[in-house]
């Protein structure tokens, strides 16, 4: 029963990177993490990234969820919903499950979405059967 606990307790951990915090570095929690410093570096996490207003990431960063409202440049895969509020500024490579963008949010880069996602994980393979059907009849 204490493991469970434990493991429950891990799941639902938050970390935050408070204001005038610099760090440096790679983040690996399975957690969620609110980075309204700044951070230069690495972050996978399993859980949701809360970038706040005043918060600036440089880097690559793997999670589950993101709110963006500061400053994001690099690499950015988020397996299920990307939001980038109204104040948000992104520039680099998004892949995610879903987006939702605010009017005002300033984006620059390139951007996979939705089915291409799953594809890329699955090393480009179409999984689809009706796809194969179809391929299968039109030869």
């Amino acid at each position: 029963m204490k493991k469970n606990k434990e493991i429950v307790e891990a799941n639902q951990a938050s970390n935050r990177i408070l204001a005038g915090t610099k760090i440096e570095g790679e983040i690996v929690s399975d957690g969620d993490i609110r980075v309204d410093g700044s951070l230069k570096g690495n972050i996978r996490i399993s859980g949701k990234l809360v970038i706040g207003e005043k918060g600036t990431v440089d880097g690559e960063i793997q999670c589950a969820n993101a709110n963006v409202s500061g400053k994001l440049t690099g690499k950015l895969e988020v397996s299920e919903l990307l939001t980038l509020q109204a104040t948000a500024t992104v520039q680099g490579e998004v892949s995610t499950g879903k987006l939702a963008i605010e009017a005002g949010a300033e984006f620059s880069g390139s951007c996979n979405m939705g089915s291409v996602v799953r594809n890329m994980k699955n090393g480009g393979k179409n999984n689809n059967e009706a796809g194969e059907s179809r391929e299968e009849a039109s030869a």
